[in-house]
């Protein structure tokens, strides 16, 4: 009789804006194999920014896991898996838990103004930001849920569970409803921070004559969410009864990925959009960020995001460099910045094409490029676009000071860290050390640490083990006074321009 494989193996997944992303790894973090997935968003009407939760998220998944798993026997050695997804994110589910519309997103869909406006004049801005520990921006799901209330009637008549992204993929594999506190918080004014569960205080203004039990269960992340069911494993090769995790957003997924899990750890994760968490020991309420909580249970997150930051460069290079290979012309367009000026040669931009979370939030926001000349070429434009994201992390940076946030060590992840040249630009304009791990997977690492918790398999004293530092990222002296100058022009610039873009 032969003995049973040993379960020495994890495996994460994340389902990103752009791609999704799987990696299978050993239980001291060494990478076996991984998978990506390039798939893209939809936009119906503009504010309206939405994924399809089956034939992306979930068909996703099942592609990475059957590739990761594609050697036989290797389904029986894996110990956990676990998940991470865009988030905070809004899908309805019928009374059979399929999916009645598509997924609505995260901050980047900016649908639901009209209804936090009226939330707002309703229940108090002062109220809901000492009963949420923030202020209502288009990052919250309760004013999307009220929006599909009132919007989508003939869907909101069928919907039975309101969940978000990553609890859908747990839910496809476990058939458990569950999602984890940080996403929860998002879903405000229906989370309370201080007792960590569900509240109907200002349910009605939102759910209308629904309760509450269209909320799924909420747990932390590394907690077991369930088990792989027999459909599940059917579907993804995955062995019947593995452990799922409960798993989390993806952003905090990869702060996990990077050690960035301590109180003082500030993670920036370069993506399409910029997000930033901070892990703090109790939490610093601000209208201007968002306060939810951690990986772990009893952790706090101040978490603050940029809208628009690495799909700004994407955008670059498809309408002016589109006759390149797009990775050809990335390198050359990061090649020909790093050659110019702080400055740009006198352009400076505000990256909020698609409005701006924190700490500006405003919706209506739009993106501005000031200076423009006959001599500026697409190299300058992409140049002002890094330099423009950098402005705007520092304005963040400055924010999360203001409001008395301890920032102890910035860690940086993501696709933007890849060649240097934006992560010196970014350390140039802050003064920020930035630390950068040698490996640097992504969401999907953080994610196979979460199954290995929620299996028993690892402790969280093992991150130390799993994450090894390189060389930080050191700000360049030089730069400082004319990066100084261009960000006072920077922090001018909005305010002067605001009414005009309303307008437009």
């Amino acid at each position: 009789m032969s003995a049973e494989p040993a379960q020495d193996l994890l495996i994460g997944v994340d389902v990103g804006t752009y791609s999704s992303k799987g990696v299978l790894t050993t239980l001291d973090g060494q990478i076996v194999a991984q998978h990506v997935v390039p798939h893209g968003i939809s936009v119906p009407r503009h504010g309206h920014v939405e994924q399809d939760a089956d034939a992306v998220w979930w068909a996703d998944v099942v592609t990475i896991l059957l590739e990761l798993l594609r050697e036989p026997g290797t389904a029986e050695r894996v110990a956990g898996v676990a998940c991470s997804a865009i988030g905070p994110t809004l899908l309805p589910l019928n009374a059979g838990g399929r999916p009645l519309r598509p997924g609505i997103l995260y901050g980047v869909d900016t649908r639901a103004q009209a209804q936090i406006d009226a939330l707002n004049a309703e229940l108090g801005e002062a109220a809901i930001l000492a009963h949420s520990d923030m202020a209502l921006t288009s990052q919250a799901t309760g004013p999307k849920i009220r929006w599909l209330r009132e919007q989508e009637p003939e869907v909101w008549a069928q919907a039975r569970t309101l969940t978000s992204a990553g609890s859908y993929l747990v839910f496809r594999l476990t058939g458990e409803h569950v999602i984890d506190h940080h996403t929860g918080a998002h879903f405000m004014p229906l989370y309370d921070p201080r007792t960590r569960t569900w509240t109907d205080r200002f349910a009605a203004s939102v759910l209308g004559d629904r309760g509450l039990e269209v909320l799924p269960r909420l747990a932390w992340s590394d907690e077991r969410a369930g088990q792989v069911t027999a459909a599940a494993a059917a579907e993804t090769g995955l062995r019947p009864g593995t452990p799922v995790a409960v798993g989390t957003v993806d952003a905090l997924a990869e702060g996990l990925s990077v050690g960035a899990a301590r109180p003082g750890d500030l993670m920036v994760m370069y993506g399409s959009s910029t997000f930033f968490i901070l892990t703090q020991e109790r939490p610093t309420p601000d209208p201007r960020v968002w306060s939810v909580g951690g990986a772990f249970a009893g952790q706090v997150n101040l978490a603050a995001g940029m809208s628009t930051t690495g799909s700004l460069t994407r955008w670059i290079v498809d309408e002016f460099a589109r006759e390149q290979d797009t990775a050809a012309a990335y390198d050359e367009l990061f090649t020909q910045a790093a050659a110019l000026p702080p400055g740009a040669d006198g352009l400076l931009m505000l990256p909020y094409f698609s409005g701006e979370r924190t700490p500006v939030n405003d919706p209506r926001a739009r993106g501005v490029v000031a200076g423009l000349t006959l001599s500026h070429t697409r190299a300058h434009l992409f140049r002002a676009a890094l330099e423009g994201v950098g402005f705007g992390i520092r304005h963040n940076l400055d924010a999360l000071r203001d409001l008395g946030a301890d920032v102890r060590r910035v860690v940086a992840v993501g696709g933007g860290t890849k060649g240097g040249t934006w992560l010196q630009i970014v350390s140039d304009i802050t003064g920020q050390v930035q630390e950068l791990p040698r490996v640097t997977v992504g969401a999907s690492y953080g994610d196979a640490f979460l199954a290995g918790l929620a299996a028993g398999a690892l402790t969280r004293d093992d991150l130390d083990r799993w994450v090894q530092p390189g060389p930080p990222v050191t700000p360049d002296a030089a730069t400082r006074a004319e990066y100084d100058r261009l960000y006072g022009l920077y922090r001018a610039l909005y305010p002067a321009t605001r009414e005009i873009v309303h307008a437009l």
